[in-house]
């Protein structure tokens, strides 16, 4: 195993060897174009990592300084149902047009596997449900800046 994914070894026997760049590390676009496309495959990688993940943020949450605001991005939130027990909730959203050209310029992805990815994950209205707060991430950075600085306000203010 490596140090920094405990899980590799377990996702390559499940996936096979297809799922490892040629430097041994996890090939994250290999792996998505696996499991993204298939429910069953997609619940078999969220079964080996889900918990391995759920007790490593457990035990950086326990070592954090009392008091102290900790954020915790958690891309899955909604579809773990993990949105009980945080002070706050916060998703972040972006048109769907918008996402899938990030996702292709930005990660090299095909539109297909775009779409795959943002079909596997749940929907805005599931996500905006669990939220307290919503930051629109449709335009420039600046614009994120200035909404993620409201939020913060609206927080800690």
């Amino acid at each position: 195993m490596e140090p920094g994914q405990p899980a590799l070894a377990e996702i390559v026997a499940r996936f096979g060897s297809e799922v490892r760049s040629p430097d041994g590390s996890l090939d994250r676009a290999a792996l998505a174009t696996i499991v993204f496309g298939d429910p069953a495959a997609l619940a078999d990688l969220n079964a080996i990592t889900h918990p391995r993940i759920a007790a490593r943020s457990r035990e950086l949450l326990d070592a954090a300084a009392p008091g102290a605001v900790v954020v915790y991005d958690m891309p899955l939130l909604v579809e773990q149902r993990s949105a009980e027990g945080w002070d706050a909730v916060i998703v972040v959203e972006a048109p769907l047009d918008v996402r899938l050209e990030r996702l292709v310029r930005d990660r090299g992805m095909t539109v297909e596997d775009a779409r795959a990815r943002i079909a596997a994950q749940a929907g805005d209205d599931e996500r905006r449900a669990g939220a307290d707060h919503v930051v629109v991430n449709s335009g420039s950075i600046a614009d994120l800046e200035a909404a993620t600085d409201a939020v913060w306000r609206a927080l800690t203010g």
